[in-house]
């Protein structure tokens, strides 16, 4: 055979191989092979969407349209990987936090709706001091930034701070600074490398607010848990009761907050008293309280100065 021949020919028995197929069929396939996890036919249902950069709503409207092969094997890698546990925010490669759309990757924790409590009571504390009179030096500090969607968020609805944020992983504070870039807030937002707050210790440098989402799962079970499989460990073993860091962090946070400042820091649902507790050792003359999420569980630690 000629070369165009031959070609033609194989074009020929690879449409003979290859069928395209509806929406309709795709869902149930994958609603199937995702049986076993959270959701299945909502998880079918975005990841297809995603495949064919359409809403919802107009997949829905559309169960007929047929996939390309491309579209397909997208489809087919997508699903495999939702089926063996990875996130769906990673696969997606992004994730809705506070109303606003962070990029996320393997290097950074996918934000959860648990840290929106945190943002709320940062915005008030923020809201707070601005109709004070304090609205040209609003610093605030967020320390273990991760994917930065506490840092970027207090900068995009608190348009008068300023935002130092922190982390040990240069992988993650590249992703932040990405999401910073993406919502406009890049230049009132500081990255910097550090442990815990390390490269502050030789700075006079003092915050009106300091958040804080450190790992707080006990090795044990953060080794246990599926996601770790997915998302850094780095960002969820928290030592042997959770609360390394935490105790780390109130060793050097009361040199950096302000008079009046607050402290916010996240979590695990158990270790509301054992925080209190620490965080009133490290703050004596501070107001310290526990605020729950809508589940009704600990889920941060407050420290407020008195002025």
């Amino acid at each position: 055979m000629m070369t165009n021949e031959i070609k033609a020919e194989g074009e020929r028995r690879k449409a003979e191989t290859f069928s395209l197929v509806p929406c309709a069929f795709c869902l149930r396939e994958a609603t199937a092979q995702l049986a076993h996890t959270d959701s299945p036919r909502l998880t079918a249902e975005v990841l297809l969407a995603h495949t064919l950069n359409v809403s919802r709503a107009q997949l829905l409207a559309h169960p007929e349209r047929e996939l390309s092969e491309a579209e397909q094997l997208q489809f087919t890698i997508a699903v495999q990987r939702a089926a063996e546990g990875e996130p769906l925010a990673y696969i997606l490669g992004h994730k809705e936090f506070h109303g606003l759309d962070f990029l996320v990757n393997q290097h950074v924790l996918v934000p959860r709706p648990e840290t929106e409590l945190l943002v709320d009571l940062a915005v008030e504390f923020l809201s707070t001091r601005v109709r004070e009179g304090i609205s040209s030096e609003l610093k605030v500090l967020d320390v273990g930034t991760g994917s930065g969607c506490i840092a970027v968020t207090l900068a995009v609805k608190r348009p008068q701070a300023n935002v130092t944020a922190l982390d040990i992983s240069e992988e993650a504070l590249a992703v932040a600074q990405e999401n910073a870039a993406r919502h406009g807030v890049a230049q009132r937002v500081t990255f910097a490398k550090s442990d815990l707050l390390t490269a502050l210790r030789q700075l006079p440098t003092h915050f009106h607010l300091i958040t804080a989402n450190l790992p707080y799962i006990a090795t044990d079970e953060a080794r246990a848990l599926p996601v770790s499989r997915h998302e850094p460990l780095l960002a969820l073993d928290g030592g042997p009761d959770g609360l390394l860091w935490v105790r780390r962090l109130l060793v050097d946070a009361p040199r950096h907050l302000h008079a009046g400042g607050l402290l916010l820091l996240e979590i695990g649902h158990t270790q509301g008293q054992a925080a209190q507790t620490l965080a009133q050792a490290a703050f004596p003359a501070a107001r310290v309280q526990i605020h729950q999420d809508l589940a009704g569980l600990d889920r941060i630690i407050s420290v407020r100065l008195r002025s």
